[in-house]
């Protein structure tokens, strides 16, 4: 199955010179882990939530917050982003996929066209969502054939 089928279509991305206060905002708002960074159009970098907790100040939003640990809000993307991204296209199969987050201990793969524009990403959270939608779908296709025996009095 190509990734076509399972990626998450709607790909937020931000710029390498966004704050990490507005990286803040967005993972706030949303509900995922991860923001691809484009230049150009094209993917260069990605931020995930545990890359931004690790390089704001514990002391944000505490009684014991300075303005040493608020400046960490201005920090850019780029300082902290990962810029060495494992791939894919929207073409590739779903099964290799599988294996290189495996192998590499990535929990989310960019799909990217061939100019290296973000056109979605796959996460376990999508794969999780394939998998239970293929049991259902088996489970429905077991209860129409496999119904229960009625009891009646005239059989006898």
């Amino acid at each position: 199955m190509s990734l076509e089928k399972v990626m998450t279509k709607r790909v937020v991305t931000i710029g390498a010179d966004a704050s990490l206060a507005e990286v803040q905002r967005i993972f706030a708002a949303k509900l995922f882990h991860h923001l691809l960074v484009v230049e150009n159009d094209q993917l260069v970098g990605m931020v995930s939530d545990r890359d931004l907790l690790k390089a704001l100040s514990p002391n944000l939003g505490t009684a014991s917050e300075t303005r040493r640990d608020t400046a960490t809000l201005n920090k850019k993307v780029h300082q902290i982003m990962t810029r060495q991204l494992w791939v894919l296209t929207q073409d590739d199969d779903i099964y290799d996929a599988i294996s290189l987050m495996n192998q590499q201990k990535i929990s989310c793969l960019p799909v990217i066209d061939q100019h290296r524009k973000p056109i979605g990403i796959l996460s376990w959270r999508d794969i999780l969502r394939l998998l239970s939608q293929g049991k259902a779908k088996r489970d429905r296709r077991f209860d129409a054939y496999h119904q229960p025996l009625q009891h009646r009095d005239d059989i006898i």
